[in-house]
């Protein structure tokens, strides 16, 4: 059996030797460069783990579609920095900033091509799946950006729609992962069915604890400035859920208006043109969220959706061994503040 150190050495290795042409180096330096700022290898470790819970030892095409999820990730990450408007990346300059806006986009369409390079290195027997499963959610991450961008034209989103965004977004790559390595290992269909369900709940999960962070996260920990969401007046979860549940309070008299929906958006048009006005701006939300539970309640979602995705991997009939590996896996993912 592969077990987590194997895992990890596999990681290693695969992400230290990674390489990208030389030349020009000003197109793919960028790309070195943000794989060399690691992060946490979220999704290639995912699908190692998913492939190791049918396979007693790595086949060499694992490999590079494991890389491919890696690679293509980095490449969305370049452009959503760009369109964001972002200083930092994993605490360090991003690519727009450390280069410029025009590197970024053609060093970020790059990097989607490598990593298309790198997913058509499946085996064979499995390569329409894999092609067709990677070409899909290729296009539902750009889907969900472009529903982000739509969202920062509306004073409102309903809940059903910022759900849907988010799975688009983030949680149909984390499925793509789990699948793509139980695919590749050879695993059922039923299996394969599973795992990618398991992996979009815990991308909803995970996606909903960066929203958390970035209001009441630890910036050192978190890698950027706490409180971007709420000054850019960003959709996130908690901001969802505090105007549905401000309006629902309001109405039934159950909570005083200065902390109801109308305030809520007020408060969200507040200016925030220097340091004073920012910090203001984030202790105002953050009182109107605590007011309403929203801090509880975000965390209650999170701890619903692990449970959801952790009963998806129950259904799969795994030895302990393997279920405790898949279930340390969503822990890890999930406890990112510390």
């Amino acid at each position: 059996m592969i077990n987590e150190n194997q895992i990890e050495d596999t990681l290693k290795s695969l992400f230290e030797n990674i390489s990208f042409s030389d030349e020009p180096a000003g197109l793919y330096d960028p790309l070195r460069y943000m794989i060399g700022i690691g992060g946490k290898r979220v999704r290639p470790r995912l699908c190692l783990i998913a492939y190791s819970l049918f396979k007693d030892s790595f086949d060499e095409r694992i490999l590079e579609p494991a890389a491919a999820l890696e690679v293509f990730h980095s490449f969305t990450l370049i452009h959503d920095d760009i369109m964001d408007n972002s200083d930092m990346r994993r605490g360090v300059p991003t690519v727009c900033r450390k280069w410029d806006n025009n590197t970024a986009i053609i060093s970020g369409d790059v990097m989607s091509i490598d990593s298309y390079r790198r997913i058509a290195m499946a085996p064979v027997e499995v390569l329409p799946q894999v092609m067709d499963l990677f070409t899909t959610t290729a296009a539902q991450v750009c889907e969900g950006q472009q529903y982000d961008m739509d969202f920062e034209n509306e004073k409102t989103v309903s809940m059903e729609s910022y759900m849907k965004m988010i799975g688009l977004k983030t949680a149909v790559l984390i499925a793509c992962s789990a699948k793509l390595g139980a695919l590749i290992a050879g695993a059922d269909r039923r299996s394969c069915d599973l795992l990618y369900k398991f992996g979009y709940d815990l991308g909803l999960a995970f996606q909903i604890t960066d929203d958390y962070l970035d209001t009441y996260g630890d910036s050192a920990v978190f890698g950027k400035k706490i409180g971007g969401d709420i000054i850019n007046n960003k959709k996130t979860w908690l901001l969802t859920r505090a105007i549905e549940k401000g309006e629902e309070l309001e109405n039934s008299g159950a909570i005083d208006p200065k902390f109801g929906k109308a305030a809520l958006l007020r408060t969200m048009e507040m200016k925030a043109e220097n340091e004073a006005d920012k910090s203001a701006k984030i202790d105002k939300v953050k009182e109107i969220y605590e007011a309403l539970g929203i801090d509880e309640d975000v965390k209650y979602e999170i701890i619903k959706l692990h449970a959801q995705a952790m009963n998806y991997a129950g259904m799969i009939g795994l030895t302990k061994v393997r279920y405790e590996m898949l279930h340390r896996y969503a822990d890890r993912l999930l406890d990112r503040n510390k």
